[in-house]
């Protein structure tokens, strides 16, 4: 009896032990979306980009909605860091926000999002078009 809750307990810790490494081993990757945004009161947008990891590219498209005060039409281009993440599909998954801006002609554009799984983007760019917004809106990854 002994012996088996020694051996349990072993077990538990190397599991511990492996939860951990697992956790230590999250990585970092590189983000470039190009996202197109038009609404008026509702708001959709859509668009694609790549994802640098482990020194391969992946696809990746991007679809979301917009709801508040929302108002003319955008072309967003990001690049950022994404971190925390074990493999590319962390990546895909849905990052919410709330925010307010404006744009005529052209600006500039930062953001950081989180998914459920715990990715993080960091993302700057620019933004073209003719946009005002003050808004909730979700932003969904997915992998292509």
């Amino acid at each position: 009896m002994k012996l088996a809750s020694t051996v349990s307990a072993a077990l538990v810790a190397i599991a511990a032990l492996a939860g951990l490494s697992t956790a230590a081993q999250a990585d970092s990757g590189f983000v470039t979306l190009t996202i197109y945004k038009a609404g008026w009161i509702i708001g959709g947008s859509g668009g694609s980009g790549v994802l640098n990891f482990r020194g391969r590219t992946y696809g990746l498209s991007t679809g979301g909605l917009d709801y508040g005060l929302v108002f003319g039409g955008s072309k967003t281009v990001l690049r950022g860091r994404v971190s925390n993440i074990n493999r590319p599909s962390d990546v895909a998954g849905v990052y919410g926000a709330a925010g307010a801006g404006i744009a005529v002609g052209s600006g500039a554009r930062a953001i950081v999002l989180t998914n459920q799984k715990g990715a993080v983007l960091e993302l700057s760019g620019t933004q073209v078009g003719l946009m005002a917004n003050a808004d909730l809106s979700g932003l969904a990854i997915t992998m292509r």
